[in-house]
Formats: C-alpha cells, sequence, structure tokens
C-alpha cells in the first residue's frame, strides 16, 4: 500500500527553510511524495519588492527568482520526506543546467513548480533535481540543478 501524498504549509516550510522575507519564495508544497516528486505553489503578487525595479511599468518576475523558487520547493520535499523541520538545514546551489524561459511570469499568476529527483538519497549530500514551472499549465521555465543539503554537526 502506497502512503498518502503529504503537504506543507508556509508554517512548515519555515521550520525547515532558513529564508524569510523578501527571499522566502514558496508559499506552499503540495502532493510530496517522499524524496520522489513534489509541486511548489508560488502566488506572484506586485508587493514582492524585485518588481519594483524588474520592470518599472511592466513586472515581470525574474527568472533567477523563479529558479531558486523551484530550488526551495525541492528542500522542502526532501525536509518533509526526511523529517528535517527545526534541524536548521542548508542548501547550497552547485549546478544549474538547461534553464530555458518560456513565458513571462507577472503579478497575479499563480506559478506551479513540479520538482522531480534525478539523483539522491537520505543521507546524502549530493542531490540532483530537474524542475518545471508553469502557469495556468502554460510552461514557464524549467532546469535541471544540483545541490547540497548540509546539517550543522552536533
Amino acid at each position: 500500500m502506497t502512503e498518502p501524498l503529504k503537504s506543507a504549509d508556509i508554517l512548515m516550510i519555515q521550520r525547515i527553510l532558513p529564508h524569510r522575507y523578501p527571499f522566502l519564495l514558496v508559499d506552499k508544497v503540495i502532493d510530496i511524495d517522499g524524496t520522489s516528486s513534489a509541486v511548489g505553489i508560488k502566488n506572484v503578487s506586485m508587493n514582492e519588492p524585485h518588481f519594483q525595479g524588474h520592470f518599472p511599468g511592466n513586472p515581470i518576475m525574474p527568472g533567477v527568482t523563479i529558479v531558486e523558487a523551484m530550488a526551495q520547493t525541492a528542500a522542502v520535499m526532501v525536509g518533509v520526506a526526511l523529517d528535517m523541520a527545526d534541524k536548521e538545514l542548508l542548501v547550497y546551489f552547485m549546478a544549474i543546467d538547461g534553464c530555458k524561459f518560456r513565458r513571462k511570469v507577472v503579478p497575479g499568476d499563480v506559478l506551479r513548480m513540479t520538482l522531480t529527483t534525478l539523483r539522491g538519497k537520505p543521507g546524502g549530500k549530493v542531490w540532483r533535481f530537474k524542475g518545471v514551472a508553469e502557469v495556468d499549465g502554460e510552461m514557464a521555465a524549467e532546469c535541471e540543478f544540483t545541490a547540497m543539503m548540509d546539517l550543522p554537526k552536533e
């Protein structure tokens, strides 16, 4: 029998990730299937600070923040699956590959990020993920990235 899929609300996300405003870029993570896959949700709001300068009069979510939101989703997925809440998990990019941006992401959009683990296992430090970000079923961005997950020494 398969276990039910898990989710993480903003309170759980903050117990896993050290990020805070203005750099916490995922609002909830749903459909967490162990360390295999998960879906992150980001409600894009005009109140976010990057819209003041990117671009005034034509606000567009920067591509790097979309990639960061996908990485945060991956970290939450692993954090939930491996019970990392309140354990001071730190995650560092090691590589970002094959990034493609297909459509603008603007205030009012709901960014849905599907993350799949390509490599990584419980106890391992180096993980590789594929992320696809969509708005209304239309691909906005995709990439693969490698990250190192680091827990402080006890």
